[in-house]
């Protein structure tokens, strides 16, 4: 029992330690998005029924020493490609589908290890019944959930902030190493035990109803749909890193461990009540997302996955086979979660404008707790009558996902949707472009306001007084981060802008809905692609100013703040040049971060705070970080801004090590 059980804990350990360490090292190389890390999980979904497909013939088609040596063959193999080392070489370089790039990416540098990972569960399970034909193995499976839940809540708490990334992933190459000698010690245990035949097993499997088996792929493909909607909910508006992307998955298989441990974890009258609520304040938190925080939006969004996700697992579990049986019930439950995942990262970002697969996601739960026997008439009749209403306000929330906007398209990065108001007590008609929740970009359409600087880049905030306070004839500015393009209105005869952008929808909005771009005196060009490659690639730019503003939603690009990063930027500046960041921020405190890294560069840093004092101009946040005193002396940048010096405790992010755990806003 002991060697079965240690390989299947280590494998299980191994399986989900590697999920989000090769998501970070890999994320500064497709923008940032928390699309890299769903498009992740779609691939360790496939390679998961791949294992599972392949435990599933080895059992039913060769006999236990062909097993034994073909599955200690391809181990072997896969000890060749360690250390773990993705390629650069896979990073895009402006206006592609990422998709196909992060899953080509995997399969190269991570394909046959994750394989074999995946297959160990249920191929040893089956092996351990075929060895002790009087034990049930499903406990096994709660321990092999178990590793992987310990070692996604590891990754981001006791990995992260402490090992650089280029270490967590010769770590992991080394458990691996340790993962193929504690195979070969169960072959070896195994060899002499007495087994069934093969087509014994063939034959039982074909008295599964095919009415369970859709029930088993249906259940885990909600929770799977259910998982990576509510990671995509979490990561839009707040930032892609490892805590928010595992916090989710841990959540999820820890609904594994107490459904398959043991049956008392899981009783369906218990779970129907919080259930219920909770499906309709998910619901309720969407629709009115500006109301809920960080401290209510996380809490609220992780009970009612994690209890959703015990409903499905529940109702799993109720319905699992003989152990006989179990590669296929396996089988069956990783089908379903591809056709989860397939659902979330391929089909909804193709099929609709916007995060409808969050709300549809919950209405099938709602569904699927109305369809399943659920004890007494009269719950059976309560949950349909729930299941219809719920129906009815999910739809709902997703039609007000977009009914005020005059235009919603999405793609990899996000939806972005364009919204119009007249205010004719004040400016008249605005245009708005947001990106999940947060403004990209407002432009005041009649002709007094047209070329008027508004949301964050009024003339009084960081970024205004940096470009109005270094002018000279032929001004040179670089911009991050495109939006509307409105910081193209300061722009004179003679002037250069030049804007860098990877979302190809950001900038066919900025040129066929806004004007910024069209109607500036300024020459300007724009850059489609990673805002970071593109600058390594160029030629030094001599930009008097150099703006980053790249946001996602409320999300920031993590690779866009480090010291490399940095070293980019100050390279394409002139010596008195400024580099302007933007750290507006409703969850993240990014000041700190900026303050660190100009310090790390001998530099010098102040933070200038604005208020909604200009027309249609926000509360901005912005550093300034200049090689010298001359232009943080100014007057006016010297009357606006507060000196930000290095922070004690938080050490200066680089490529290779971040953790945005420090920077959360916990109290708002």
């Amino acid at each position: 029992m002991f060697w079965f059980a240690s390989t299947i804990f280590s494998s299980a350990f191994l399986l989900f330690l590697v999920q989000p360490v090769i998501a970070k090292k890999i994320l500064p190389w497709f923008g940032g998005s928390a699309a890299v890390w769903t498009t992740c999980l779609l691939f360790f979904q496939v390679v998961l029924l791949l294992g599972y497909l392949y435990s599933h013939w080895l059992i039913r088609r060769l006999k236990p020493r062909r097993q034994f040596v073909l599955h200690m063959t391809l181990l072997g193999l896969s000890l060749t490609m360690l250390p773990l080392a993705p390629g650069a070489g896979w990073r895009i370089s402006g206006g592609q589908d990422p998709v196909p790039r992060i899953l080509g990416l995997l399969t190269v540098s991570l394909g046959l290890p994750y394989f074999l990972l995946s297959a160990t569960g249920p191929l040893l399970q089956a092996w351990y019944v075929r060895c002790y034909a009087e034990r049930t193995p499903y406990r096994l499976y709660s321990l092999s959930n178990l590793g992987s839940m310990l070692a996604l809540l590891g990754s981001p708490t006791l990995m992260e902030p402490y090992v650089r990334t280029h270490v967590q992933l010769l770590l992991w190459s080394a458990g691996f190493a340790l993962f193929a000698a504690l195979c070969a010690a169960v072959v070896w245990k195994s060899r002499s035990a007495t087994w069934e035949e093969s087509r014994q097993v063939a034959v039982a499997e074909t008295l599964i109803p095919w009415r369970t088996r859709v029930e088993w792929v249906t259940l885990a493909a909600c929770s799977s749909a259910l998982l990576l909607a509510t990671t995509n909910y979490l990561c839009q508006d707040v930032a892609s890193f490892p805590f928010l992307w595992v916090l989710p998955l841990a959540l999820y298989l820890l609904s594994f461990v107490l459904c398959f441990e043991r049956e008392g974890w899981y009783r369906r009258s218990l779970m129907d009540p919080p259930m219920a609520v909770l499906l309709a304040g998910m619901a309720y938190s969407i629709s009115d997302s500006e109301t809920f925080g960080l401290r209510s939006a996380i809490p609220l969004m992780a009970a009612g996955l994690f209890v959703c996700c015990m409903f499905c697992h529940g109702e799993l579990a109720a319905r699992k086979p003989r152990p006989d049986r179990l590669t296929s019930f396996y089988l069956m439950i990783s089908l379903g979660g591809v056709a989860g995942a397939v659902f979330v990262v391929l089909v909804a970002p193709r099929v609709f404008s916007s995060f409808y697969e969050l709300p549809l996601a919950l209405a099938a739960c709602a569904v699927l707790a109305a369809v399943l026997p659920a004890g007494s008439s009269s719950r059976r009749v309560g949950w349909a009558v729930f299941a219809v209403a719920f129906c009815g306000y999910a739809g709902y929330v997703a039609d007000g996902m977009t009914s005020a906007s005059t235009l919603a398209v999405r793609n990899f990065y996000g939806t972005l949707r364009i919204t119009e108001v007249n205010d004719e007590a004040r400016y008249g008609r605005e245009r708005t472009l947001m990106h999940g929740t947060i403004s990209h970009g407002l432009q005041l359409l009649t002709a007094e306001y047209r070329r008027t600087p508004t949301t964050y880049y009024g003339a009084k905030t960081g970024v205004g007084l940096a470009i109005l306070n270094s002018r000279h004839p032929g001004q040179r500015v670089g911009v991050v981060g495109l939006g509307a393009g409105t910081l193209a209105a300061y722009g004179r005869t003679g002037d250069y802008y030049r804007f860098y952008e990877i979302n190809p929808l950001v900038v066919r909005l900025a040129r066929t809905e806004f004007t910024y771009l069209s109607e500036s005196p300024a020459k300007v060009d724009v850059v489609l692609g990673d805002a970071r490659l593109s600058l390594e690639r160029e030629a030094a730019q001599q930009f008097d100013v150099l703006v980053v503003d790249a946001f996602a939603g409320d999300s920031i690009p993590v690779h866009l703040l480090t010291r490399e990063s940095f070293e980019v930027y100050y390279r394409h500046l002139r010596p008195e040049g400024v580099l302007a960041v933007h750290v507006s921020n409703r969850y993240l405190s990014l000041e700190p971060v900026v303050g660190n890294l100009a310090d790390a560069s001998g530099r010098e840093a102040v933070l200038i705070d604005t208020g909604d004092d200009e027309p249609a101009v926000y509360e901005a946040s912005w550093v300034l970080v200049a090689a010298g005193r001359n232009f943080l002396d100014l007057p006016e940048i010297k009357a606006a801004g507060k000196r930000i010096g290095r922070q004690t405790g938080l050490a200066a992010w680089t490529d290779d090590y971040n953790s945005l755990l420090g920077t959360v806003k916990w109290r708002e």
